[in-house]
This record gives C-alpha cells, structure tokens and sequence, in this order.
C-alpha cells in the first residue's frame, strides 16, 4: 500500500490544515519505532499509530476519490482529520486541507465541509483542488456550532443541524432567582441518554438560502417548540436527512415523541419538508395527526424504526430502511420504496431473510445496499422492473466487510475491512462484484507487523446446528504448541461477530499477544436469518449462552489449544454474558472480563433509558409478575448466581454509561469482592459505553493484558 504525501496546498488562508497536520505528525513521530519493527506484532501503541480513513464519497464523474483521514497524538491525546483526493487511475494522493464530512457539489468542482477553523464548527467551501477556502455558515456574531449539513444539488439551499434550546431543565432556568443553582428537574423519562443529561436543548434541522457562497440565516423546519431531535438521538446520523435531486424537498428521519412515549417506543418516520409551501408530510403515516412545526405521526402503520430516506435519481421514489415490529430495534431492516406519485409502499426485501444498510440508487430503476451475510458484510443489488422488482442479487463475495460505499460515472468504491486489516478504499466492479485495491493508507505499519492467521469454523451447537465462528491463531503459529485461549462474548447483543476491524475489540492485538481468539457468531446476531437472530430476545441465559460453550469446547479440544488456560472476555451484553458464565462455568477459565455489562436485570431495568430495549429482550419489567417471559429472563439475571462466582474477574466501566450505567459494574465488583474472589474496578470518569480517547485506550489496553497474562498466561499447566 502506497504511502499519502502531504502536499502544500495553496489557499487564500494560508497555511493548510494538511501543512499544520505534518508539523504535528513529525513532532508526535507516529512512524513505527526500531523496536516495533523489531518485534513485527500488533500492540496497542501501534494500533494508535494507524492512520483511519472514512467519510468516502466519489467525484460526479468517478475520476477522483474524497475521504476524510485522522491521525493520533498520543501526548496530547486527540486527533487530527484531513480531507484527501485520491485520483483513481494514476492513485496520486493530495491533501487539501483541515476538516471533516467533505460533500462534493454536483459537478464535481466545489468541495464543501466542516472546519473549526473561525472558532466553532462551521460550514466550508473550497475548489476541488483545495484553494480558495471561505466560510459558508455561522457568519452571524455568536452563531451556533453545525453538526451536519447537506447542500442540495443546484446549490441553491443548505440544511444543517445545530442545538436548538427548547425547554427549562436547568434549576438556575426553572429557578431564576438561584442562578448559581446545580440541579436538572423532569416530570417525565428520558432525562438522560446514552451519555448526556437532557437539558432542554435538541438537535433541530435548518435550511437556508446559499448566495455567493454564503447561507441564510435559516428556517428551524421542526419548529422552535419540539422537544425532539432530527436527526434520531443519541447517534445524531446525519445520513437520515436527505435532498431530493431538483432541490426542492427535504426528506429526513424523525421520532416526534418525548418523555415516556419515546422512552417505549422505537416508532420514527420519513418525514418529506417542501421548501415552496413550507409544509411537511409523514410518508409513512399519511392519516396523520398534526404536531409543532407541521410534522406528523399515527400509530397504526410502520410502527418501527424507519430511517435512512434515498431519492431515486429522478425524484419518483424515496428508498428507505422500515422495520415492522414496534420496539426491536433488531427486527429486520426492510427496503422499502415510497412512490412519491401515488403513495404506494413496496418492500423490495421480502424474500431476502437479511437487512439492508447503506442503500445507495446505481440508476433510477437500481439500488444498491449493503447486508450483513454469514458474518460479512456484501454489496447487494435489487431492479425495478414493470412486474414489481428483481430477486436480490448479492453482488460481491469473500470473508471481508464491505461498510460505506459510494457512485460516480459507473463506477463504485466502497471501504473494506477485514480482521487483519483496518479499513481501506476499494474500487467494486458493478458488473461481476470483483474488489481492485485503490488505496495503501497503512502501507508503513502493514509492511511490518506479522498478523495471526484468521480460520473460519463451523461448530456444531447443542441443538444441533451450525454456527460460523472465527478463530484467530496467534502470529508464527506453532501447531506443536500449546497457546492459551480467550472466548470473546459479542456485544449487541444483536450484532455480528463479522469479518471486520475493530479499534476496541481487536482480535488481532489479542492474538498477538499470544492468545488464539474464539468468536462464536452465537444465536441473536445478525446474518444468519431473523430466526437465527430473533432467538436471544426474551431468552439472555438460553441457546446463546450454550452456543458459548460449544465453540469453546469445540476449540479446546484442539491438540494446540491449552484447556488449562482459558478466558472469557466481553463488554454489554458480552458483559453480561462474563458475568452469567462466571456463575455456570464449571471450572473451563482460569479468569473473566466484563466491560459494561447488564448484572441486575432489576435495577437496570429501572436505571437504563431506552426502555424499548428491555421490554423486549427481557420481555417486560420486573413487577410484571403474571408475564412468563419476564419472570424468566428476571430469574436468570447474573446477580442471582453470584455465590458460585470462584474465578478472578476484571470489571470495566465508563461514569457517562447510560445504557448500562456503571452502577451495574460497582454492584458486580462489590459482590465479587465480599465473596473473596480477586477482582478489580476500572472506572473511566470520561467515556461512555465505549472508550474512544487514545490514552484511555491504552490504559484499557494495560489493564486488560495484564490481566490476563496474570490469571491466563502464566497459569501453570496442569
């Protein structure tokens, strides 16, 4: 893989953020050391060193590729995002500038972005080739930070999204004679989220006129009084806000719901704004019921998530993601198509047992979309046809993740990952699904780190059937010799164990520290079927728990697997499931992991924010003592079986968790250490669900190996 030049880039600010970003790479000196090269293995110190590439979209014509590219500073523990142009025929790569989400105009000569370079984040445009650089948003004094923004195809018309101040949450604006007051006051659920207190503000979209380069001030299109964010909290995707091709409508996802009705209900809709009448209609709803701001909703139709809203190329149609059970956010993600001509709804999916993501329209009668198969992720393709549609038609093969994919002039690039290499661009032929590498972003660090040899494995289960689980064998794999080995308990838990990369969960960084990794895709992922997936709801403790089991069995078994020293790591559900297998383990692991994980089924149920979520994987709440399914999942919960707990356990958390809060890890860790089980507390004062900062990072990273070497590796062998 080639390496990226740095290139001056003359602009009429400056020096360009690209220029500032090879002074900062050189004194941070991100190359690997002699030593690293040396040793030839992945660590945790040269994971950080990777340069990650995204936000990948191809030029009108598909002559050039854009991306977004960050780079890592250890020291002072942040990074730095540059966008990139990569020439697709000669590969020749120039950095433009400082900045993230780069959007190309229609022809292919502008390229819009975001930058905090006036002091907050605004909108930005440039020429293709990086110069003349000028501010488009936030021109006003005290103008709010853009999270987003999309400009329509004839430049007209902007939209972005920014925090809009709704209601008083805050004792010093309830109370005003206490201003120095520190309270937060609700009537009703959802004060908190994911990792932030609601305090009144929300995420509301704007569009406004472009003139000169320079926007409006803009129209608030959910209005000044909803309590409710577009695009859909907590992950704010602002891939669910859409122009059509004329310019003249907004298609965008919405869950006008707040309080309780939110906290329950998984129900948003696409929501389609006129910019000439001003006026908005649910498209999914069309008896409808009106709200602030002219949205709308009724509760009998598409009663699931939907999102992710597409034009066709020629405006008839809108494609977007439906799901048609109320409160799983883990039904099966339907293609739908709305004819804006006639209202009708068609799936495009129904013969197709897997969801659809990242829909993008090949023409106007052909879309394209990715779906998780067999613990991959694979570009598929559906046509209109005058009958109705095609049968699906999977396009692409191989033990890879095909995510993020974009079009241009015929041709296709999408980013590809797998468990031994983190994501770089290739070109997707559109005719047979051959993959052609176009990029080398980590050519330094691959050049000389060995990777452990990843195997795929079909284990049968105790009921059974098969189940695809991925085994990745330490580099300079000796089959004469013992390794230990380390059962990794996915997440989700409706997620895939798939053929990706991960910067968290790093099969690789595990293998290279000389454990051979056993990750089972066990019932309630993803890939397999609905069927496959629909298993895990209501039944945490069933099949999945002996899908566990079977796979490390099955690996144990192995000449070169040493049964004697054996882990169980895992963060969320995976948690979770460290914590129920630390009480049925039978003496299998010499010690376990939780990062995250559900403990109490009781006190989370009341303690979590999302109650969809629990209602329908637990099957209800706690008090409801004639529900079957709820008693159930409420009699398994780990902290009923913590009397068998015997094994050493090394408990993770972050103070802004608010899906699983951290409470849930003090409970597992005070229970552990009154019963006189070694145990430690790692509690991060600022993440979330996950850790993302990079020295956090590498103190999880610490804490984790060591760990293991401590209560694994060095294991005496019986």
């Amino acid at each position: 893989m080639k390496k990226l030049l740095l290139m001056t880039v003359v602009a009429a600010i400056g020096l360009s953020g690209c220029d500032q970003q090879a002074s900062q790479s050189a004194a941070t000196d991100n190359a690997l050391t002699p030593e690293e090269i040396e040793a030839g293995i992945l660590t945790p110190e040269v994971m950080w060193k990777m340069k990650r590439a995204g936000s990948s979209s191809l030029s009108p014509d598909g002559t050039r590729l854009l991306y977004a590219q960050t780079v890592y500073d250890m020291a002072e523990n942040r990074g730095t995002t540059s966008l990139y142009v990569e020439e697709m025929d000669s590969k020749q790569v120039k950095c433009l500038a400082e900045g993230s989400s780069p959007r190309w105009n229609a022809d292919g000569s502008r390229i819009y972005f975001l930058s905090e370079r006036s002091g907050s984040s605004q909108v930005w445009v440039m020429d293709a080739d990086g110069s003349n650089a000028r501010q488009v948003t936030g021109l006003q004094e005290g103008a709010p930070a853009v999270e987003g923004f999309g400009i329509s195809p004839d430049e007209q018309h902007i939209w972005w999204v920014q925090q809009v101040q709704v209601a008083d949450r805050r004792s010093s604006d309830v109370h005003r004679d206490m201003p120095k007051s520190k309270a937060r006051i609700y009537d009703d659920l959802m004060a908190r989220h994911w990792d932030y207190w609601d305090e009144g503000s929300y995420r509301h979209i704007f569009v406004g006129e472009l003139a000169d380069g320079k926007a409006s001030e803009g129209v608030d299109i959910l209005g000044a009084e909803a309590a409710w964010d577009a695009p859909l909290a907590p992950y704010f995707d602002m891939a669910e806000i859409a122009w059509n091709n004329a310019g003249t409508r907004l298609a965008y996802t919405c869950k006008p719901l707040t309080g309780m009705r939110y906290a329950v209900s998984t129900d948003s809709d696409i929501f389609v704004y006129d910019l000439a009448s001003g006026t908005t209609q649910n498209i999914c709803k069309p008896d409808s019921v009106n709200y602030p701001g002219g949205l709308t909703i009724q509760s009998n139709e598409l009663p699931g998530y939907d999102k992710y809203p597409v034009w066709s190329p020629d405006d008839r149609y809108i494609a977007f993601l439906s799901q048609r059970r109320a409160g799983n956010e883990s039904d099966k993600a339907r293609l739908f198509l709305y004819d804006t001509t006639t209202g009708a709804m068609t799936d495009l999916t129904t013969e197709f047992d897997y969801n659809a993501q990242n829909v993008v329209w090949e023409d106007a009668s052909t879309l394209l979309f990715v779906a998780p198969i067999e613990a991959t992720h694979q570009i598929c393709r559906v046509r209109l046809t005058d009958e109705g549609h095609s049968p699906v038609e999977v396009l692409t093969r191989g033990d890879h993740d095909l995510t993020a994919f974009s079009t241009g002039g015929g041709r296709a690039v999408a980013e590809r990952a797998t468990i031994s290499s983190a994501p770089e661009f290739f070109e997707v032929s559109l005719s047979d699904g051959s993959l052609t590498q176009i990029s080398e972003i980590n050519r330094d660090i691959y050049d000389h780190i060995r990777m452990g040899e990843v195997q795929k494995r079909w284990v049968k289960t105790t009921d059974g059937k098969q189940m695809l689980t991925w085994v990745i064998l330490p580099p300079d794999f000796d089959p004469a010799k013992k390794y230990p080995v380390l059962l990794y308990c996915e997440g989700g838990p409706q997620s895939v164990v798939s053929n990706g990369w991960s910067y968290r969960w790093n099969f690789q960084l595990m293998a290279a520290r000389g454990y051979i990794v056993v990750a089972p895709n066990r019932r309630g992922v993803p890939s397999f079927g609905q069927e496959w997936l629909d298993q895990i709801s209501g039944d945490y403790s069933g099949q999945n728990i002996r899908d566990y089991l079977a796979a490390i069995d099955d690996v144990a078994r192995e000449p070169w697997a040493d049964e004697t020293r054996m882990g169980c790591v895992g963060a969320s559900y995976g948690g979770y499931s460290v914590y129920f297998l630390a009480g049925c383990h039978e003496h299998r692991f010499k010690a376990f992991i939780a990062h995250c994980g559900i403990f109490d089924f009781d006190s989370m149920y009341g303690e979590t924010e999302e109650l969809w979520f629990v209602n329908n994987d637990y099957g209800g709440a706690y008090w409801e003592k004639s529900n079957a399914t709820a008693q159930r999942s409420y009699a398994n919960s780990p902290h009923k079986f913590v009397s068998k707990w015997d094994t050493p356990i090394l408990i993770i958390t972050g103070e802004y968790d608010f899906r699983i809060p951290y409470t849930q890890s003090l409970e597992a860790f005070t229970a552990a250490r009154l019963q006189g089980v070694p145990a430690r507390l790692v509690e991060f004062e600022d993440e979330a669900h996950q850790v993302f900062k990079p020295q956090n990072s590498m103190v999880w990273n610490r804490e984790f190996f060591g760990w293991l070497d401590k209560y694994v590796k060095q294991q005496q062998q019986q």
